[in-house]
């Protein structure tokens, strides 16, 4: 089973190594996994990484972009949804707390959005609180660099240790 799942492992690592494939995978996977749906993008990042290091910075870059491009896709949702929620309801929402903690921090709150679990619906929040887009997108980039760059750095860092 070992022998299997490791053929299996390098199969990837080689498909995900091509230019052509890798970097747009990479791209995919961190714009899905920064939507509410629940993908992780850092083994993509890593296995490419791992089987081509001269693309740690490409993969760093293409991911950041795609995360962002998803964080970015999710604040829309929350201002669509708030839009919604307003027509339907014809009064404002009850503020919570982590609304107004929220609104009181503003776009500068993004830059938590690489944070599991609770970075996607932050973003989708700070649309629903209408807090200003691009200010937003910027902060969601910063957060999404420094997770990407710093975890990949580590992770091929500390693979000959893992794979001894």
């Amino acid at each position: 089973m070992e022998a299997w799942f490791t053929s299996q492992l390098a199969g990837l690592m080689d498909w995900l190594a091509l230019p052509q494939v890798g970097l747009p995978a990479v791209f995919l996977f961190a714009l899905v996994s920064a939507t509410l749906l629940p993908l992780g993008s850092e083994p993509a990042v890593a296995a490419l990484v791992l089987a081509e290091p001269g693309l740690f910075w490409p993969a760093v870059l293409v991911a950041t972009a795609g995360n962002t491009l998803g964080g970015a896709i999710s604040w829309w949702m929350g201002w669509g949804a708030e839009r919604a929620f307003e027509q339907v309801t014809h009064r404002p929402p009850r503020e919570q707390r982590v609304l107004e903690m929220l609104r009181r921090f503003g776009p500068k709150a993004c830059v938590l959005s690489w944070l599991p679990l609770v970075g996607d619906p932050l973003c989708a929040l700070a649309g629903w609180l209408r807090l200003p887009f691009w200010p937003c997108v910027a902060w969601m980039a910063l957060g999404k660099f420094l997770r990407y760059t710093l975890m990949t750095a580590a992770i091929v860092a500390g693979w000959p240790l893992l794979s001894a």
